[in-house]
């Protein structure tokens, strides 16, 4: 890397507009607490930091952008493209001049995320440009690292259970180790701000944009989780945060092409949705998401969430006390754009008790919109910096105005270590459940089911560097002494692909199949039946929603993995084997199929051997 001087050069020309700032911080895990009159000092201080600022870089630091590149200076050709078509600059250094944004999130499509030595100088020349700007800042990185179906970084980086595989397991010591691990390995390459754990109580089996991505659905299990990984990511330097305010776990819709509506009663909601925020905040989270969702009975003005002052001043600020950080969910979902056009939007979240605005679609209509509010007296300037103060707070709890730079030695001793990786497998093996096992042919016997054909869903890896799962599996059985062929069969196998896999069962002495979000229609049941109708013994593994055995015809033995990355997919293989035991209870209930009233499988329900 090339940052060397540039970082000592930095940092030594902004000490006296910056680094005073960041007196009293707590820039190291496990520092204590500043005192109160240190923290009234750092207040202080960085309200003369923010005096100092022109309003431009005030409407600036509200802003968290996409980028498009591997390299804040220097990305590739069709980066570049984009980043003129959509943000009107050529590289993140650029926006970050043009715009003086106070954050940027990171995405793998956008090419930010190819391996942790390149996130690491990408984090770095994002880091430079910042304190290269008239007012010298560093910026909060963020990403979402979920773990489990939604992640951005890959391997070689630490890929942990997800959220629903956890509350499977149902230890908040391991899922604070989870935290613990991953805010440590995206530390190490800058990334400084995580958008989880999310809070959400999945009480809606159709729920198409949050199922497994929620600890499941009991409240006061779902708090116990958040509040554990709340702890764990922070404890590893970086910020927290938990999503969706105020709670997404009931909808049909998906936020991201519509606008769902919560029909909760303010009682339910305070019962089902509100004890998950409730813990993050006593467990001192950093930041919430909001959610575009409208509940009526929150704001009867049927404002989403995002844009309503009812439910974020009102709720989340006076009545549960939250004083951290409120960031939106991307302002480019088309939750929050339903009502309102795209220069509203900023105004109007601004005005409800939003403090940063994530990832607009233009951020140039975004930006100027903002301006012109706070210039017209729409927006006090006043409330913008009590909103640039909080960000400003919690970079310096980061200890970002002491040395935002990362190094290529510390991603090396961070990132994918032995001791990490096997914590994964560790805590992977706690989560696996086994809901049926007819005729106990679980564990398969190496001496009676030696030759197994995989088949099933391959859905892409939720990082793009693992899988796919059903090679995957056949390597994990072949790891483990059995003889595993792999056939992709797809979410939605045609009748030529099911032919193929009856065919391929000939002569097996088992079948396991990987089924993925399986519906009344779906063609993975005609799957699932024609091998039945073989006389072979069918293993089915639900490598997303657990509620797919509802679907499915009776076969031999049914699990739940919960996400179909590689170290769920691995640990399954061994509860399959026997090398495991399946320790997994469900932390959601499985509802007959056409009858949600009757429940087949109740919340802690999981067979063992």
């Amino acid at each position: 890397m090339h940052h060397r001087t540039s970082r000592r050069t930095l940092l030594t020309a902004t000490a006296a507009t910056v680094a005073a700032a960041a007196t009293g911080a707590v820039s190291a895990p496990g520092a204590a607490a500043a005192s109160a009159s240190s923290s009234a000092s750092t207040t202080k201080r960085l309200k003369q930091l923010i005096s100092r600022m022109s309003l431009e870089e005030k409407v600036g630091q509200l802003f968290v952008m996409r980028v498009y590149g591997h390299s804040a200076t220097e990305p590739d050709q069709a980066d570049i493209d984009a980043n003129l078509a959509e943000i009107g600059v050529r590289t993140a250094a650029e926006m970050i001049a043009k715009y003086h944004v106070g954050g940027i999130i990171y995405f793998a499509w956008a090419h930010n995320t190819r391996d942790p030595h390149q996130i690491a100088d990408l984090s770095n020349g994002i880091q430079r440009a910042g304190l290269a700007g008239p007012t010298p800042l560093p910026l909060l990185i963020s990403t979402d690292q979920e773990h489990g179906i939604v992640c951005r970084v890959g391997e070689p980086a630490t890929l942990m259970p997800g959220a629903m595989a956890l509350g499977a397991g149902g230890s908040p010591s391991d899922a604070r180790r989870a935290g613990q691990i991953a805010g440590a390995e995206l530390a190490a390459i800058g990334i400084n701000q995580n958008y989880a754990p999310d809070a959400d109580v999945n009480v809606n089996p159709a729920n198409p944009v949050i199922g497994v991505r929620s600890f499941g659905a009991d409240p006061q299990a779902v708090a116990a989780m958040v509040a554990a990984q709340v702890k764990g990511y922070q404890s590893a330097g970086i910020a927290s945060t938990a999503k969706h305010f105020p709670g997404h776990g009931d909808t049909n819709t998906d936020s991201h092409t519509g606008l769902p509506y919560i029909h909760h009663t303010r009682e339910q909601w305070a019962e089902l949705d509100s004890p998950p925020f409730r813990a993050a905040i006593a467990a001192g989270i950093d930041a919430i998401m909001t959610a575009h969702i409208v509940v009526p009975a929150l704001d009867p003005a049927e404002d989403p969430a995002t844009l309503s002052r009812p439910i974020l001043t009102g709720i989340l600020r006076e009545e549960l006390g939250y004083d951290g950080v409120v960031v939106t969910d991307s302002l480019g979902m088309e939750g929050v754009r339903t009502k309102y056009g795209d220069e509203r939007v900023p105004v109007l979240a601004l005005q409800a008790g939003v403090d940063q605005l994530l990832n607009p679609p233009r951020l140039d209509v975004s930006w100027n919109a903002l301006l012109a509010a706070v210039k017209s007296s729409e927006i006090s300037e006043a409330r913008i910096e009590e909103s640039i103060l909080r960000i400003l707070r919690l970079k310096t709890k980061l200890g970002l105005f002491d040395d935002p730079f990362v190094t290529h030695r510390g991603v090396d001793r961070a990132v994918g270590t032995q001791s990490h990786l096997a914590a994964a497998d560790r805590i992977a093996e706690h989560t696996t459940t086994l809901l049926a096992n007819d005729g106990a042919v679980l564990p398969l016997s190496r001496r009676s089911h030696k030759n197994l054909l995989v088949v099933g869903a391959d859905p892409a890896s939720p990082s793009g560097t693992t899988g796919p799962p059903t090679i995957t599996l056949a390597t994990a059985f072949g790891e483990l002494g059995y003889a595993a062929t792999a056939l992709s069969t797809g979410t939605a196998p045609t009748q030529a692909k099911i032919a193929e896999a009856v065919a391929a069962a000939q002569g097996k002495d088992a079948v396991i199949v990987g089924t993925y979000n399986v519906s009344a229609t779906s063609s993975q049941r005609t799957l699932v039946s024609a091998l039945v109708a073989t006389g072979i013994p069918v293993i089915t593994l639900a490598i997303r929603n657990p509620y797919d055995i509802a679907q499915l015809p009776a076969h031999a033995a049914s699990l739940a993995a919960y996400s179909w990355t590689d170290v769920e997919l691995r640990a399954a293989a061994r509860v399959i084997a026997g090398r495991a035991e399946p320790e997994g209870k469900l932390p959601v209930p499985v509802q007959r199929a056409g009858d949600p009233t009757q429940v087949l499988y109740p919340v802690g329900y999981g067979l063992t051997y």
